[in-house]
């Protein structure tokens, strides 16, 4: 069981998950600060000094000044601006993944062409020979000008 564990953890494709989660949970740091202390202001002005990150309802029905004073006093609430903050720190990371792909893609080979359909016998419907004139399954004359695919 060591010795599976030991190839699993040295394969590249391991590796590379590692790395990719690393760099994928900073980037996410990345984006959220963006989000939160430059994207989100400047929009919570625009739409009348709203701080995202402090809208929520109140489940008691008490009135509090803030989301830190509800939590304190340990009501329940709904923290929906902070919902919101999440939402659009999703989909600033999945354009950005979706252009980086499309870069990447843009590198990658061509897919070869598929091949083509097999050349079939127009009386037994059998595979023959691209080249074949007679049809060795059921002896019809299979000309060029009578084949059909």
């Amino acid at each position: 069981m060591f010795d599976e564990w030991k190839k699993f953890l040295s394969r590249g494709n391991f590796i590379d998950l590692a790395t990719g989660m690393v760099i994928g949970a900073a980037f996410s740091k990345i984006v959220s600060s963006f989000t939160a202390d430059i994207l989100m202001p400047p929009l919570g002005l625009l739409i009348g000094k709203i701080d995202f990150s402090n809208l929520f309802i109140s489940l008691t029905g008490e009135s509090y000044s803030s989301l830190a004073a509800a939590k304190e006093a340990g009501a329940p609430v709904i923290a929906y601006g902070a919902f919101l903050n999440v939402c659009l720190d999703f989909v600033i990371v999945a354009t950005a993944i979706f252009i980086l792909i499309k870069q990447i893609n843009r590198f990658m080979p061509a897919p070869p062409p598929p091949a083509p359909d097999p050349r079939k016998c127009p009386y037994c419907k059998e595979t023959v020979a691209d080249d074949a004139t007679k049809c060795p399954h059921c002896a019809s004359d299979i000309s060029a000008s009578v084949v059909s695919k």
